[in-house]
């Protein structure tokens, strides 16, 4: 006799959470590893040498500062929406320039996570008190419905890190599509795309010896033990890191060492795992200028220019709304 599945669920991340273990091959939403200690472990991957993409952004803002602000400007000024916004360390360099030239602007950084944006708010009421910032906690796609409203001046809608990286290229379009349909001619799109380079290099990136993204990756499981009252031995899994240098496609997974079944409490689900069954938990997608053209072009945006590290490890595209493309799409 089959058991009913479960149709009733008090939150998200619970619905996800069986959806994700009950489907073949099995599966995590990458989204949901971002609680506080998901936050600080991302921060602390943000500083690991390893961890090449936070340093090469952040050479971008410091070598083309003055550049990136004067391609922002608008005759009444504009508002700088950034999506991830995350710990802002990388932003807080162009809004320092921003505020010391006296531009006319506003700040709006959108997070997942209220612990994330009640810290950022703090940082920069403390270093650059002059900046006007209005936080809004959310999903990207509960924020792209808002975004349209803010039409009465020039809007920069900013992206930085990995974020287009976690959604395949099909999920990408459709995001990007969003944004454009956000868009007036005016604004613009600000983000970041890590591009393609040596295998071994990506791989490093995301599996590294100190074990962080490994224990990145775990939190995932931690957070359904806590709060799905799950019975998930982390020790019983394996990190596990690959690469495709042909489609671009970096995927993390945790592969389960031995057979094992699992019980989470409040989904009243019984999870069965095979020795070296895997539970995929994140994607990270590279790029080059041919893969981002395509992109852009199919989401009815245009890119106006880019700025790169000095290796071209990484770029910032500055996307604009194609003429005639809500008629296109």
């Amino acid at each position: 006799m089959m058991s009913t599945p479960m149709t009733d669920f008090d939150t998200a991340f619970a619905e996800d959470t069986y959806k994700g273990l009950t489907s073949f091959p099995k599966y995590l939403l990458s989204k949901y590893i971002y609680n506080e200690k998901g936050d600080k472990l991302f921060q602390k991957i943000m500083e690991m040498p390893e961890y090449y993409l936070t340093n090469c952004e952040k050479v971008i803002f410091e070598e083309h500062t003055a550049a990136i602000a004067d391609s922002f400007n608008g005759a009444s000024g504009f508002d700088i929406i950034e999506l991830g916004a995350g710990d802002g360390k990388k932003t807080k360099i162009l809004l320092r320039h921003l505020a010391e030239k006296k531009y006319d602007f506003t700040y709006q950084p959108v997070d997942i996570s209220q612990h994330v944006l009640d810290e950022l708010e703090a940082a920069l009421a403390d270093e650059i008190p002059e900046v006007k910032v209005k936080t809004q906690q959310g999903t990207y796609f509960k924020t792209l419905e808002r975004l349209a409203d803010y039409n009465t001046r020039k809007k920069i809608i900013m992206v930085l890190g990995s974020n287009i990286g976690n959604l395949l290229h099909k999920d990408a379009i459709v995001f990007l599509k969003n944004i454009q349909n956000s868009m007036s001619s005016d604004d613009m799109l600000f983000m970041g795309f890590d591009q393609k380079k040596h295998p071994q290099k990506i791989l490093d990136a995301y599996n590294d010896p100190a074990g962080i993204t490994e224990a990145f990756n775990k939190n995932l499981l931690e957070r359904i033990n806590t709060e799905l009252a799950g019975n998930f031995n982390t020790d019983s899994f394996l990190h596990w890191e690959t690469y495709d240098p042909e489609s671009g496609t970096a995927k993390s997974f945790l592969v389960s060492k031995e057979a094992q079944e699992v019980y989470i409490q409040k989904l009243d689900l019984k999870v069965n795992l095979e020795a070296w069954e895997t539970i995929h938990t994140e994607i990270s997608q590279k790029y080059d200028d041919a893969v981002v053209k395509w992109l852009a072009k199919k989401a009815g945006l245009a890119i106006e220019t880019a700025f790169s590290d000095n290796e071209n490890c990484y770029k910032n595209y500055v996307f604009r709304k194609r003429i005639n493309a809500d008629s296109e799409n």
